[in-house]
């Protein structure tokens, strides 16, 4: 799901990367560090700021998403203004954990890793979080939630503002 750019944001992305780059001298051999240095200021890696990057320093864009997605540090979508994580280390996992994340993702209509259109949302996928004892769990915007049900998940939502029923009834029609 492709997240719409607003002008201000454009203007960032460009001052941003143009920054980046100039601190570390426009250097292929520092692309790790320009990656980065633009997702430290920005949050996420826009496909704009890529693009940008490669120009720059004169190589393929495939090159510079290739490590975007290798490296799990980097996120290819803005963070939402709630960050929703489910964990899937071996005790969440075996506990459930991921029919936790595909109610999180239908109820939100995104897939892990995407942001809602509003950017109010976003869904992750973690490594364990170490609360193996409350498997599965999930973290809220840095809160631990514990032994997560998939009947939990509107609850937590509609602790976070989301219109559960209202969004449900669209969807029936």
């Amino acid at each position: 799901m492709e997240i719409e750019i607003t002008a201000e944001e454009r203007e960032a992305i460009k001052t941003t990367v143009a920054e980046a780059l100039e601190k570390n001298s426009y250097r292929r051999d520092r692309l790790l560090p320009i990656l980065q240095e633009v997702q430290g200021r920005l949050g996420y890696l826009p496909r704009e700021a890529m693009e940008q990057i490669a120009s720059s320093l004169k190589i393929p864009e495939v090159d510079v998403y290739s490590v975007a997605t290798f490296y799990n540090q980097f996120r290819l979508n803005p963070p939402g203004e709630h960050q929703i994580k489910v964990c899937m280390g071996t005790a969440c996992h075996m506990a459930g954990g991921h029919i936790i994340m595909d109610s999180f993702a239908r109820r939100l209509n995104i897939k892990e890793g995407e942001t809602t259109p509003d950017r109010k949302f976003s869904l992750e996928r973690v490594a364990c979080v170490g609360c193996c004892a409350l498997a599965p769990v999930v973290v809220v915007n840095e809160n631990v939630e514990g032994k997560v049900r998939p009947t939990r998940v509107d609850g937590i939502l509609m602790a976070l503002g989301k219109e559960i029923g209202k969004k449900n009834e669209e969807e029936k029609r």
